[in-house]
């Protein structure tokens, strides 16, 4: 097996070197892609896999603007429970919140954000960011990996990059070269020890209208991401969201199908290809995201990143008809 790994790893570095000198019109191609499918399967079997801590603010728009969507029918003043899965250094977090707050002040949100790690949590809820650049060409950059701002952030990326001079001064209080979280916006979060997979994990944090399990089961064995996912859904009140961005499309497929999801049919492509990340790393990283297709009978189903999770009380339903006139 360590002889046929070695072969198959030395195989797509060379399948990689070709890849990366053809013209982009060709691998967007039929038979460009069906390889590049063989490559993935290739590299999600035998790639080693573990969890990052890689982010960025403002992540995937597209997934935001949805997210402001579902809100706008929620009645004046309620209460949202949400809960983030594998917040990571917080930039997750304080995006949905941001885009929660920007669209609907009224609503009192509860936030409880969830990671494995008791260090990037206490990173996460202080809140403060640097906004260098990371000098790849300097040695002394070695050492500052293990400042959490740069742990498992992609080569000369920043953290800010994906955001506007605005949408920073929006969020931030800047001084210097630290950006940290506006006071008003870490209000309701809740910062919590936990492992998503562990079955537990439902009855700690209790029933929520919305459930971000987005970009760590990507990282997970497909059996074991299949049974957390599985797991997840108990957090779901009924009639709610999950959000699940960042996974084997087979695991998810398989387990919304399964379990009765349903699809949110709105912005399904623009938050497929919202995260330029994922979609660069195809074939070539086992988290890779193939590219979009509209030609499977189910692709609604196997494109979709946000589900409805059963039917909403009825109450609830009644008051959402009449809301909508």
């Amino acid at each position: 097996m360590t002889l046929r790994k070695k072969w198959i790893r030395a195989y797509l570095y060379r399948s990689g070197n070709i890849w990366n000198r053809l013209p982009a019109s060709w691998r967007g191609s039929s038979p460009a892609r069906a390889y590049g499918k063989y490559l993935h399967l290739l590299v999600r079997r035998y790639g080693e896999r573990r969890q990052s801590y890689g982010t960025f603010f403002l992540r995937n728009r597209a997934e935001l603007e949805l997210l402001r969507s579902l809100l706008v029918l929620r009645a004046h003043g309620s209460r949202l429970d949400l809960s983030i899965l594998a917040c990571s250094k917080g930039a997750e977090v304080y995006s949905f919140l941001w885009a929660i707050r920007s669209t609907r002040p009224d609503l009192r949100v509860s936030v409880r954000a969830v990671d494995v790690s008791q260090e990037v949590l206490e990173f996460a809820e202080r809140g403060v960011y640097s906004l260098d650049n990371r000098d790849t060409r300097n040695p002394d950059d070695i050492t500052r990996t293990a400042d959490m701002n740069w742990k498992d952030q992609p080569v000369a990326a920043s953290i800010f990059e994906r955001m506007t001079q605005d949408e920073v001064d929006a969020m931030f209080e800047v001084e210097g070269n630290q950006a940290r979280i506006r006071p008003s916006l870490k209000q309701g979060i809740t910062w919590l020890q936990g492992d998503a997979s562990d079955p537990k994990l439902v009855g700690d944090l209790g029933p929520q209208d919305i459930v971000v399990a987005n970009r760590f089961l990507c990282h997970m064995e497909p059996a074991a991401a299949e049974k957390c996912l599985r797991n997840l859904v108990g957090l779901v009140k009924p009639g709610g969201y999950l959000f699940v961005y960042g996974v084997d499309l087979d695991v998810r497929a398989t387990v919304a199908r399964d379990l009765g999801w349903k699809p949110v049919p709105d912005m399904v492509r623009e938050v497929y290809e919202g995260d330029v990340s994922l979609r660069n790393g195809w074939p070539f990283e086992y988290w890779g995201l193939e590219p979009f297709s509209d030609r499977r009978p189910d692709w609604r189903l196997r494109c979709a990143s946000v589900f409805q999770i059963g039917e909403a009380p009825r109450c609830e339903a009644v008051v959402e008809a009449l809301q909508q006139g």
